[in-house]
């Protein structure tokens, strides 16, 4: 009953705001999706860890309609923001883009898309001669609506309908950390942070100044009455909103600067983490409770209205705990009213290491449910696309009892090795093995994605990964078209497992990266234990080489043994295991049919090769 109501309460919303002909239009998507009307009411079940997550930025998976591509803008790409040659500006990707390659995502064995920022962006930003756009979608003016380059409000329901119908989840990017630079000071234009102990909230321009906000304690107490005694923002800058720009956020109370910081740039140290400007971008003052209260309405609209499933959220770390220990609970009871019983939500939390403690603190201090977990990518570019050795990767496992909830927790963590912030990992593979062969280059890639699927996590693909991508480093030199590309740094790039190149569609469902990964999925789609199992480490080194673990079904016990060989040479060795299992079958690899001896199992591995092996009876 419960799941009935909220398929049909999904598709009512959507009529409400397309009429007659979006009924039928979305109807005709449950029926014809090639799923059933009972498999998309049942996807809701799945638990967050069951997922396998294809992640993508809009502008650069598929342009869908070209009459967008401007975002409804006159003039040259500083007004309009687009051009398909420059890496910094739109391309033209779009949601009807989106909707319409959904077959090939689905292919790949994706069951939940996460989705960059879709929001109203301020197009064009940056100092003169070194402008970009907004096509990622991080410099929000309009929490409230689509942006206009990538479609409409409609057309998000229409991919959403369309995702839920082949039972597919969709997770939001979210941010409340920032909006998009629209608040100037008077005294600088790239202006330093200014502490609160050298700029006090009490005093204008620092201790000698005028009096200002009397009474106000600090942003640390974080009450509604505290914050009734702050009416004055000129503590540290004077702040204003340009005359052109002064009603340009929606909702409107986001155009004044009382709900922001302003005190300049962030260092990304000390107290400057949660109190700075992200490299220029206003940052919201989210310690005050019209804040907080102002982001749940906001994002509350979108799982009320578009019945999402999750939200990734950006920059978690540039936001004070108590933020989230108000706005994360709230948001999951939001979905539960709205007939999403395991809405998943995980923070980004950056970290260039593979020790996890920077990640789990905010899984204690912050109660978020779940984390990007950089310190896997981290271990598997050491491991996999370095010389570490293996017990790089035992150390991280080991430490998943730093999380709030230890390895329970830690089976939620989305895993990833590749992304649109830190780049490619073929890219640091070939960085760090410049005289290797595309064939090796690729065998690292398959390796570090057998890891991502067959390990505790939920395994995070980024488009293009599939195709061979590779990139040129971080940022905008990994956001590479999925659809011809006119960007020439970008085209000049060698793909792995292909003779494309990125100035050609790249949607093969043929391509050798794309199968693998397709077959990691439905192994991990049928085996339990791959998804929710107990992880044991078997076996690592203090070298390149073997690393294995076991994963224990759940329900049966039965084991599933994965073991990797990170090193260039094959390798013969024995992997511990549980001494009743007498029987062993293959599921990738070769694997030998029966132990060498009860807790014995012997493993033969190919150079960057892996064995996934499933205990066929004890």
């Amino acid at each position: 009953m419960i799941r009935r109501r909220t398929a049909l309460t999904g598709t009512r919303s959507a009529v409400r705001a397309g009429g007659r002909w979006r009924r039928i239009s979305l109807l005709a998507a449950l029926l014809l999706s090639g799923v059933s009307l009972a498999h998309a009411q049942t996807f809701r079940e799945r638990l967050p860890e069951d997922e396998v997550i294809y992640f993508l930025l809009p502008d650069r998976f598929e342009n869908g309609d070209d009459s967008n591509d401007r975002g409804g803008l006159k003039g040259d790409r500083l007004r309009t923001g687009y051009d398909p040659t420059h890496k910094g500006f739109y391309h033209g990707g779009d949601l009807k883009g989106l909707t319409a390659r959904l077959d090939y995502i689905q292919a790949l064995g994706a069951t939940a898309i996460w989705l960059g920022p879709i929001y109203r962006n301020k197009p064009v930003q940056g100092p003169q001669g070194h402008e970009t756009a907004g096509y990622h979608g991080y410099w929000i003016t309009d929490f409230t609506r689509v942006d206009p380059h990538f479609g409409t409000n409609d057309d998000l329901r229409a991919f959403i309908a369309a995702s839920h119908a082949r039972g597919m989840k969709v997770y939001l990017d979210i941010i409340t950390n920032h909006t998009a630079d629209v608040i100037r000071y008077r005294e600088c234009d790239d202006c330093a942070f200014r502490s609160p102990a050298d700029f006090p909230w009490t005093r204008r321009g620092g201790p000698d100044g005028a009096v200002i906000n009397e009474g106000f304690l600090g942003e640390h107490v974080t009450t509604a009455e505290n914050f009734a005694r702050l009416k004055r923002s000129d503590y540290a800058y004077t702040p204003y909103v340009p005359k052109d720009e002064a009603t340009i956020k929606v909702p409107a109370w986001l155009n004044d600067p009382i709900w922001y910081h302003n005190r300049g740039n962030t260092t990304f140290k000390g107290d400057t983490t949660t109190l700075g400007d992200f490299v220029g971008l206003d940052d919201l003052m989210t310690e005050n409770p019209r804040v907080v209260q102002g982001f749940i309405d906001i994002y509350g609209h979108w799982i009320d209205e578009f019945g999402i499933d999750g939200f990734r959220i950006d920059t978690a770390k540039h936001v004070n705990p108590e933020f989230w220990q108000a706005f994360v609970p709230t948001m999951i009871e939001r979905a539960k009213a709205r007939g999403i019983p395991h809405f998943h939500i995980f923070g980004e939390v950056f970290t260039d290491t593979a020790d996890p403690a920077s990640l789990a603190i905010h899984t204690r201090i912050d109660r978020l449910p779940s984390v990007l977990d950089f310190a896997f990518r981290a271990a598997t570019i050491r491991t996999v696309a370095g010389d570490a050795p293996t017990e790089v990767l035992a150390q991280l496992f080991n430490a998943d009892v730093l999380y709030e909830g230890g390895s329970h927790t830690a089976l939620t963590l989305p895993t990833f090795v590749s992304n649109h912030d830190v780049g490619r990992f073929a890219w640091f593979a070939r960085r760090t093995f410049p005289q290797a062969s595309d064939e090796e280059i690729m065998k690292r890639v398959l390796l570090a994605h057998a890891m991502m699927f067959t390990l505790r996590g939920v395994p995070v693909i980024y488009a293009g990964d599939e195709q061979g991508f590779t990139g040129d480093g971080g940022d905008q030199d990994a956001r590479e078209d999925m659809f011809a590309s006119q960007v020439d740094s970008y085209n000049d790039n060698r793909l792995l497992g292909s003779s494309h190149t990125t100035a050609q569609s790249n949607f093969d469902t043929s391509h050798p990266i794309f199968k693998a990964i397709a077959e990691l999925a439905r192994l991990r789609h049928e085996q339990t234990a791959l998804r929710r199992g107990v992880q044991i480490i078997r076996n690592y080194r203090d070298v390149p080489g073997l690393f294995a673990v076991s994963r224990l079904d759940e329900q049966t016990g039965r084991e599933i043994v994965v073991a990797f060989n990170t090193s260039n040479t094959p390798l013969h060795a024995n992997v511990e295991i549980d001494p009743r299992t007498r029987a062993f079958t293959s599921l990738h690899g070769q694997c030998t049919s029966a132990p060498a001896a009860p807790g014995s199992y012997p493993v033969k591995l190919g150079a960057l090769d892996y064995v996934i092996c499933a205990a066929s009876s004890l």
